[in-house]
This record gives C-alpha cells, sequence and structure tokens, in this order.
C-alpha cells in the first residue's frame, strides 16, 4: 500500500508556529506571503495548511510518551534499555519510579501535547469563519475537535486535571482545572467530532490518516473506559463493531506491516516515511529511541520487552514472537546481532534475570538504516483495542456472554488457525473475567502505551508494580513539570506526593 502522510514545511508566523500544506495530496509547497496571528487562516488553502499542521504533533518524538515511552518503561513490560549509560540520568528513574519534577521527558511530553492543543485551537477557533466549501469547513472543524481530544485525553491520563487552554492565544496564567472537568472538554470535542467528521471508508485514499468517525467513537469508549463509565464505554465501543469499517486483520503479526497501513484493522494511525529531513520531511521519530542498536543499526534500543512480558504469554502465543525481536533472529534477511556495547543479558543480586537484550519488533520496519525506521506507522487506535474495550466495558455491566464474544475474536486472531493453542475463554465470573480480558489486553496490546494505566485504571498497580518502586498516592500520575509551574509562580497546583 502507498504511504499516505501530511508533508508539512514550516510557516512562520508571529507567536505560532504553524505548518503549510498545498493540498489534499499533502505535498509541499514553500510558504507564500507574510501572515500573522490576527489574519490567518483566512483563504481555504489557509484553512488546509492550519489542518495539516495539527497532524505535525503525532510524528514529533515528545508528543510519544516523551520520545522515549517512558509509560511502558514503568510498567512491567518493559525496561529502559539501552546500554547502562545511555540517558541514565533521565531514563533510570523512570524505571525506578525515582524521577522528579524537573524530569526532562516528564516535561517534554507535556509540551508536545500543548502545541498540538494550540494547532487544533487555531483551527476551532478561526476555520469557520474562512468563506469556503461547508461541508470541507466541518470537516477540518471535526478533526480539530477530535485532535484536541487526543491530545488532552492524554494530559488528563498521565497528569489528571489540566489548564484547559481554548485559545490559540498565548496563555501562560490558566491554571489547572480538575479531572473532572478535562473530561468534560474531551467528551464535549469527541460528540462534535462524530457529529462532523465521515466513516472511514468516505476518504479518498489520498486522505487516509485523517480523523474519522469511527476513530473519535473509539476514543471515546477509550475515554469513558478509564474514567469507569462502562455503559457509555460499551455504547461506543459497540458503535464502532457494527459500523462494519473495521475488521481483524487474518495474522497478528501483519498487523503493524507496511502492507496493512492503513488498512481494515487501523481505526487511526500516524504516518511517516523512512528518510531524513525531520518531521516536516514526513519522518517519524516515535521508532529511534526504540530501535535496534548496534547491528542492524535502526535505533537507540531503548524500552526493552522484559522477561516478565516474554514469559507471561501462553505458551505457542503467536504474538510473543511478533512483539519482541531477539539477538539471533533474522527479520527481513536481516540479522539481529544487536550493539557489543550492551550485556546480552542483565542479573540482580540474586541472580535473576532482569533482561536481555531484545528490542520491539512492533515498531520494525525492513531496511538497514535508522531512517528505515521512521517509515513505520504508529496504529495509534487499533480495532482489537476497541474489541477489548467492548469486552471490559459489557462484563462491568453484567453481560459477559457478549464480553467472550468479543474477547474470543480477538484470541481467535492471534492464535491464527491452531487450535492446540489460545482456547476460547468461557469464565463468566466478573472478576475472574476482568483478570483475563485484562492478560488479553497486556499480550495484545504490549509496548503500545497501555500496560502501566490499565494497572492504575484498575487498582493493580501497587501489587504489580510495587516491587518496582510505585508507591500508591504519587505515581498514579506524572507530576507537573516544575518549569511549568515557575511560569506561574507556584500557582499551578502539583500532584499529590508528587513535591
Amino acid at each position: 500500500m502507498n504511504r499516505i502522510y501530511i508533508r508539512i514545511t514550516v510557516l512562520a508566523i508571529v507567536g505560532l508556529a504553524l505548518p503549510t500544506a498545498c493540498n489534499d495530496e499533502f505535498l509541499e509547497t514553500p510558504p507564500q506571503g507574510t501572515l500573522t496571528n490576527a489574519s490567518f487562516p483566512e483563504t481555504p488553502a489557509d484553512a488546509l495548511s492550519a489542518t495539516n499542521a495539527m497532524y505535525e504533533t503525532l510524528r514529533v518524538g515528545a508528543y510519544h510518551r516523551g520520545f522515549f515511552p517512558i509509560d511502558d518503561i514503568m510498567s512491567d513490560d518493559a525496561r529502559k534499555g539501552s546500554n547502562e549509560g545511555d540517558q541514565e540520568a533521565t531514563l533510570v528513574p523512570i524505571d525506578e519510579f525515582t524521577y522528579t519534577t524537573t524530569n526532562e521527558f516528564v516535561a517534554s511530553w507535556w509540551r508536545a501535547l500543548y502545541v498540538g492543543v494550540r494547532r487544533t485551537n487555531v483551527v476551532i477557533g478561526r476555520v469557520g469563519q474562512v468563506d469556503m466549501d461547508v461541508d470541507l469547513r466541518d470537516r477540518y472543524l471535526g478533526e480539530a475537535h477530535f485532535l484536541r481530544a487526543l491530545y488532552y485525553s492524554d494530559l488528563a491520563r498521565a497528569y489528571g486535571g489540566v489548564p484547559l487552554i481554548q485559545s490559540s492565544l498565548l496563555e501562560t496564567g490558566t491554571l489547572r482545572s480538575t479531572e473532572e472537568e478535562t473530561y468534560d472538554l474531551i467528551e464535549g470535542d469527541l460528540r462534535q467530532a462524530i457529529d462532523l467528521l465521515p466513516e472511514k471508508s468516505d476518504y479518498a485514499s489520498n486522505d487516509f490518516g485523517r480523523a474519522t468517525r469511527g476513530a473519535a467513537k473509539a476514543l471515546l469508549a477509550r475515554v469513558y473506559l478509564y474514567q469507569n463509565v462502562t455503559d457509555s464505554a460499551a455504547l461506543y465501543a459497540e458503535e464502532v463493531i457494527q459500523s462494519q469499517q473495521y475488521s481483524l486483520e487474518p495474522v497478528f503479526e501483519d498487523t503493524f506491516r507496511e502492507e496493512t497501513e492503513f488498512g481494515q484493522e487501523s481505526v487511526f494511525e500516524i504516518g511517516g516515511i523512512g528518510a531524513q529531513g525531520g518531521v516536516a520531511a514526513g519522518a517519524y521519530q516515535y521508532t529511534i529511541g526504540q530501535g535496534v542498536r548496534g547491528i542492524p543499526n535502526r535505533g537507540f534500543g531503548f524500552n526493552r520487552p522484559t522477561p516478565d512480558l516474554i514469559n507471561s504469554f501462553e505458551t505457542g502465543d503467536p504474538r510473543m514472537q511478533a512483539t519482541v525481536i531477539f539477538l539471533g533472529e533474522v527479520i527481513d534477511g536481516i540479522e539481529i546481532l544487536g550493539d557489543p556495547a550492551t550485556d546480552d543479558e542483565v542479573f540482580d543480586s540474586d541472580g535473576n534475570l532482569l533482561e536481555s537484550e531484545t528490542y520491539n519488533q512492533k515498531i520494525w520496519v525492513p531496511g538497514n538504516t535508522v531512517f528505515s525506521n521512521q517509515a513505520h506507522n504508529r496504529r495509534l487506535i487499533r480495532y482489537a483495542e476497541v474489541l477489548l474495550i467492548a469486552a471490559e466495558a459489557l462484563n462491568a455491566e453484567g453481560n459477559p456472554s457478549q464480553a467472550l464474544v468479543y474477547l474470543n475474536q480477538v484470541r481467535e486472531r492471534a492464535r491464527g488457525g491452531d487450535t492446540s493453542i489460545l482456547p476460547d475463554i468461557t469464565e463468566t465470573g466478573r472478576e475472574a473475567l476482568l483478570d483475563l480480558i485484562l492478560e488479553e489486553r497486556r499480550h495484545e496490546l504490549a509496548l503500545e502505551g497501555h500496560r502501566f494505566w490499565d494497572l492504575v485504571r484498575t487498582g493493580k498497580a501497587p501489587e504489580i508494580l510495587g516491587p518496582l518502586g510505585f508507591q500508591s498516592n504519587k505515581h498514579e500520575k506524572l507530576p507537573i513539570p516544575q518549569i511549568e509551574r515557575d511560569i506561574t509562580e507556584g500557582r499551578l497546583e502539583q500532584n499529590p506526593g508528587c513535591d
């Protein structure tokens, strides 16, 4: 499948940096003339440029949990990885829950999300006034509401209630809203997006990657699940299922391959190309931190899968091999030799294996250079997640029989026709079935940024992550970055236990 992405050139605007693109095929064009905050956007072409600019944040490394996926590293699924000294001062504290309010990656995630918010505010606040095709204008507004909800949903999940910025103008004095108020804004944005956006099948192929009605419903289902509003989570997840816009890829491993980009399982994904030139040229920084370190040179080798994750898969589960790259493995004709400066195995003082040199296979793209990996398309919302949201929510609502239908669809795909592995689950007890659904989420969605938050929202983090350093009433949320509190002279309230 051809790669579709929003290719961007940067346009300097007074007080705001906005990218521009010339048409729905996302071709590059140099900036035309001089624009200011007061006048931009004022034409249909400006409206398209502002809309495309909103998506740029998705390809910036810091958007993806601080450049390195710090939430995966905080979970029992991954360790810092790389070699011992690399990012020792910044990522070891993430691994061990000793990070502080000045941690670089805690702050960079916050900043990236608010850059995204400000770009969506340009479209929400101004594109409605542009004289242009009404249907297209409404679609742009729908895309903006979806993306603002996406950015705020990460902020709410990671930091709790946050300042709610709804203007494109620079605001430094806005204080924190409550978590409930933050989720109210997210839910309102997603309902507007649902009303304004087309279905995935309504887009031409050159617009693949844009927000859709199904993506808005899926994100709303996720947002409700995180708040334990399970009746609404079930409602919106089942609407996505019944829309017939999505289905599982027949083979789990193929879900993350180039051939299935924007495919049947993709509810919302981020496109990129394997080339030099940075984000503006379509390069995608999410993979740099996690790519194989050494031979082949595909990245820095962080976010290393743990032995605990590897051993937790059921016997014969094909998802383990499709999730983890091992030394000596040959993928697409390329032998994985790894980094000579990295220990192949690391043991604790009692001789227990802490980690081995392994890598995240879900971000693998064929090639021999670090730029090859930047061609990866991150599937931000997959249909498999929607099925598991529906299963968990319906179980909580007292409908285990339908929950099992969706849960077993995921397992059926995972076993790939091999009836000797991954048998259908028949458990109907609410708590026992919840545990099985969470284990299924762990194995289906491993290293995709869900595990830590699943443990927190279900109250299982103290038991499972306590031995790794997690403390109750302290590590459920990340600290508000100190630099942000300094801007408000301390009036931006810190999260409990994080001072």
